[in-house]
């Protein structure tokens, strides 16, 4: 199975703190982390380290953190003749401050304007996998028409600029909480199930593909067999979230390759995602096939 995945590339540099920062103060540290960083490019990372033929498509910079990036992907074998270098347009660079006390991070990102993927081409591969972080809608809207046999899957983390296109293209559509907030316009707490139910209802009407709603500690809500299951996470000891929700991504990604059915493809997901928060940073990370699928022995 060729996969592809299209979107985002970052440079990401992780700052650990004991607390979340006040404002007005200075603070020192004694570390950082840094690594590549995107939802696609982790999802693309965490399919090769997983053994899988792995294409992405994504636009960096001629710069240091630019090859950076791609010297990572090329280490982990991702295939990046797809790869666009931008000349004097900054690599995309996310800060993030990871508060060790709660495990969660605020990201702050810089993205030039003019980085977009401009090489419209068509790919010359067939490719039997696409997924799509919902960034750079061109070039995502031409390899979805260039690939209609393809079983194609995208990260709605955020309604903007043709994510609602792209998601009525898609056989499922793996949603982030907030998407479902402000799409249907309910507000709900990931434990109010009941609201996150009427939130899928009014989505589901507009996306034809597979729907799931992530539901962060709570686990991944969808339809299997027209009822509604609650697929739940586990409990670990969060340190990190970033990256979680790419790596539950790219795991999903793997499964949905790989024949799984929907249930065990969100189980598994789900644990995947689980396990990156007890580390820092997003491609340190990402567990190992075998680490999800032995987990509270599971086969």
């Amino acid at each position: 199975m060729k996969i592809l995945c299209v979107g985002q590339s970052a440079y990401d540099i992780t700052l650990p703190v004991k607390e979340y920062p006040l404002e007005n103060r200075k603070y020192k540290i004694n570390e950082k982390m840094e690594c590549g960083g995107g939802s696609s490019n982790n999802a693309a990372y965490l399919l090769a380290l997983w053994h899988n033929d792995v294409y992405l498509a994504s636009s960096i910079g001629n710069d240091v953190y630019g090859q950076k990036i791609k010297e990572e992907l090329l280490n982990a074998g991702v295939n990046i003749d797809y790869f666009e270098e931008l000349e004097n347009v900054p690599t995309t660079t996310s800060y993030i401050i990871n508060n060790l006390a709660t495990g969660t991070r605020t990201i702050i990102t810089n993205k030039d304007s003019r980085m977009e993927f401009k090489k419209l081409g068509s790919m010359p591969m067939p490719f039997d996998i696409i997924f799509l972080d919902g960034n750079d809608f061109e070039m995502s809207m031409r390899v979805i028409n260039d690939n209609p046999q393809a079983i194609k899957i995208i990260d709605a983390g955020s309604v903007k600029r043709g994510m609602l296109d792209l998601c009525k293209c898609c056989d499922y559509v793996v949603c982030s909480n907030d998407f479902a907030r402000d799409y249907s316009g309910i507000e709900f707490k990931c434990n109010e199930i009941d609201k996150v139910k009427e939130a899928y209802n009014m989505l589901k009407d507009v996306f034809p593909g597979t729907l799931v709603i992530t539901l962060e500690e709570y686990g991944s809500l969808t339809k299997i067999n027209n009822d509604f299951v609650l697929v739940p996470s586990v409990k670990v000891n969060a340190l990190d979230s970033t990256g979680a929700g790419d790596i539950y991504h790219g795991a999903f990604t793997h499964f949905i390759a790989h024949h799984y059915s929907l249930l065990d493809t969100i189980k598994y997901s789900n644990i995947a995602g689980a396990l990156s928060v007890t580390k820092i940073g997003s491609k340190n990370s990402m567990p190992t096939y075998e680490e999800v699928m032995t987990y509270n022995g599971l086969h």
